[in-house]
């Protein structure tokens, strides 16, 4: 009688027990936006830019496409997936104007060292310059490469040539795809896009940010990897090129990208309901009070304010997150180890996730 009274017990105790939340994020795709403003993506175009001839050539014509009274419809006309998808299914960090901040930890607020701390967690004081230099801090992508299901798994694909320097492809192994690195897959849709980045003009120096999503998203169909990151670059060079017009078109294209990418994902029986999407920037810039929208880095106030968008099966419907504790760059790497199930550890220290991401 004691003995069935006994289980008679231990059923009841667990029963009352809380059902535990059961981890869904099987995969990961990582998108930034080089020197993307928080200005703009909570407040849409911002009319003092627009309406300067110095930096707006087309002001009509930009204007009609991307101005409105209201900011709320503003910045959903200039980024109608972060708006609408991500706002209602999603989080969104960075609204400085209601009481939500993002920053750097690094000190420096420009490209290399702004990709170091979300990748390794690791504001690393060492790592200063834009220069292809080996990046001697471990990241967490090739943490993830290690991982038993994930070897092989991981890829990346970048406008910019110094990617394989930052993620250390000579230490890593990672398979990272930059600027016109050649495709060699023996898929035509991967091999017309080699051949296509070859052949176009390139107004920033680099292949335009087309192809290196093109290249990511057969890369995605055709491989199936479990973790991408696409690195676009255009924002940021358009801005300091001081072309307010091509910096808001490429940051609309941009948007239009991801939103091709997350329908495919919610079309594929391989990533539906299983993937998470964060997409976030390096740095911030300056102020147009100062002329300063071109610019960033440590002498640029503002430049080290930043922001965050996550989507997927883990990450609660919070929708535009207000009034809540500052959140650092520096936190996305053990972040993002956290969402498939890792505990990012390192040879150098590593920012705490941010839990409100991975924990729904």
């Amino acid at each position: 009688m004691l003995k069935l009274k006994t289980i008679f017990l231990a059923l009841v105790c667990t029963a009352a027990l809380p059902a535990v939340a059961q981890h869904k994020t099987e995969n990961l795709i990582v998108v930034t936006l080089d020197g993307m403003r928080w200005e703009e993506v909570f407040g849409g175009a911002d009319s003092a830019i627009l309406k300067n001839k110095k930096y707006t050539r087309d002001s009509s014509g930009t204007s009609h496409d991307f101005w409105t009274d209201d900011s709320n419809e503003r910045r959903k006309k200039l980024f109608p997936f972060l708006w609408s998808t991500v706002a209602t299914e999603g989080q969104l960090y960075g609204n400085r104007w209601k009481g939500s901040q993002v920053n750097n930890a690094n000190r420096y607020w420009f490209s290399y060292p702004g990709y170091n701390e979300i990748f390794t967690g690791y504001p690393d004081t060492a790592v200063n310059s834009n220069d292809k230099v080996w990046n001697p801090n471990t990241n967490v992508l090739e943490f993830i490469n290690q991982q038993k299901k994930y070897t092989g798994k991981v890829a990346a694909f970048s406008t910019w040539d110094v990617f394989p320097y930052i993620l250390n492809t000579k230490r890593s192994g990672l398979y990272v795809n930059a600027d016109v690195d050649t495709l060699h897959f023996n898929v035509p849709a991967l091999q017309l896009i080699n051949d296509m980045q070859y052949l176009t003009t390139r107004p920033i120096g680099v292949r335009p940010d087309v192809f290196t999503y093109f290249a990511g998203r057969e890369y995605l169909k055709t491989y199936q990897p479990k973790v991408l990151y696409i690195a676009f670059d255009e924002t940021d060079d358009f801005a300091h090129a001081g072309e307010y017009d091509q910096y808001l078109k490429s940051a609309h294209a941009e948007d239009a990208m991801i939103a091709d990418l997350w329908n495919y994902i919610q079309h594929s029986p391989v990533y539906k309901d299983k993937t998470t999407l964060i997409v976030t920037c390096d740095h911030g810039r300056g102020d147009i009070l100062k002329d300063n929208w071109r610019h960033h880095g440590s002498k640029i106030e503002d430049a080290g304010q930043i922001w965050i968008a996550a989507i997927g099966p883990d990450t609660k419907p919070l929708g535009e997150v207000t009034n809540t504790a500052v959140l650092y760059q520096k936190q996305l790497a053990a972040t993002f180890a956290q969402l498939l199930g890792f505990t990012f550890t390192a040879p150098h220290p590593i920012g705490a996730p941010i839990e409100s991401i991975y924990k729904k």
